[in-house]
């Protein structure tokens, strides 16, 4: 089956009912409406009954009508402007109460994540973080949260650790030039995936490091790039993307590693200890 509905929507075309053309003509002018609508909603919007657009999933071969908006929100991720999704915004929260809708999204995309996290894929990651020389993680645009934070505890565990900072395009590669086998590249990504991160992640693996991938699922470009990709659900929230479940997958990787490395662990965080109370870092609370 074609990745893209749009394509399998155009190839059908001609053997579709009246009914089914309308669909058709509607999700090729507004996909990005009609991937976010109930199939009562989407008939109701074109004008057909809601078993028409269930008929309509079964005839581009999906298994019910839940597959088929699966398939177009999953088209649509990296295609949304900023603005498109606004406005997709407004229909997923028009008349909803918006902190238990967020929440709500949140714990089923760390649910499903958990559900389908490939568990010979994370030791895989834990073990080479654990046995490479140099870590280098890059994240762009929201993703360089997720990078940060990661590079954050990574550097608490074990030395030589790198967050790339990226200013320019010249000065991503002048911080990894040095890159080699034996040195693990961990490339962060969601929709709209960053052009520069894939490039950068190419680069690495040219150089004989490995390459560990932390993106949404197969139909990221790291697919065929990332020596080990991990999976973690996101979801489009308005204009921006909840990265809560990458996040939690993160925070899994890191206290996986941090287990294996106990003795070392608790070395460094009790000279740590001693130099937050030292210099005062942590505010002390009176009893």
């Amino acid at each position: 089956m074609d990745k893209d509905i749009l394509a399998l929507i155009a190839k059908g075309n001609v053997k579709f009912s009246k009914g089914q053309k309308q669909i058709a003509k509607y999700i090729a002018e507004n996909y990005d409406k009609a991937a976010f609508m109930t199939a009562k909603k989407l008939g109701k919007t074109v004008g057909v009954s809601e078993s028409t657009v269930v008929r309509f999933a079964a005839e581009l071969g999906y298994d019910g009508y839940p597959g088929m908006r699966k398939a177009l929100q999953e088209m649509i991720r990296n295609r949304l402007t900023s603005l498109q999704r606004i406005e997709v915004a407004k229909d997923l929260f028009d008349h909803k109460d918006v902190l238990h809708a967020v929440l709500t999204t949140d714990m089923e995309k760390i649910e499903v994540t958990r559900g389908e996290m490939d568990q010979k894929s994370f030791d895989e990651a834990v073990e080479q973080i654990l046995a490479a020389e140099h870590v280098y993680i890059f994240g762009m645009r929201s993703s360089a949260s997720l990078a940060s934070f990661m590079g954050y505890y990574l550097n608490l565990i074990r030395e030589n650790v790198h967050v790339i900072q990226d200013m320019s395009n010249s000065e991503c590669y002048e911080q990894i030039v040095h890159i080699k086998e034996g040195d693990v590249f961990i490339g962060i990504s969601y929709p709209r995936y960053s052009s520069r991160t894939v490039k950068a992640m190419r680069f690495a693996r040219s150089m004989g490091s490995h390459v560990i991938g932390i993106t949404d699922g197969n139909n990221s470009p790291f697919i065929g790039i990332a020596d080990t990709n991990l999976f973690a659900h996101s979801e489009m929230v308005s204009f921006l993307d909840s990265l809560v479940a990458p996040l939690s997958l993160i925070n899994a990787l890191i206290v996986a590693i941090g287990l294996r490395t106990n003795d070392a662990l608790s070395t460094a965080f009790n000279r740590l200890e001693s130099i937050w109370s030292e210099f005062e870092v942590y505010e002390t609370l009176d009893d």
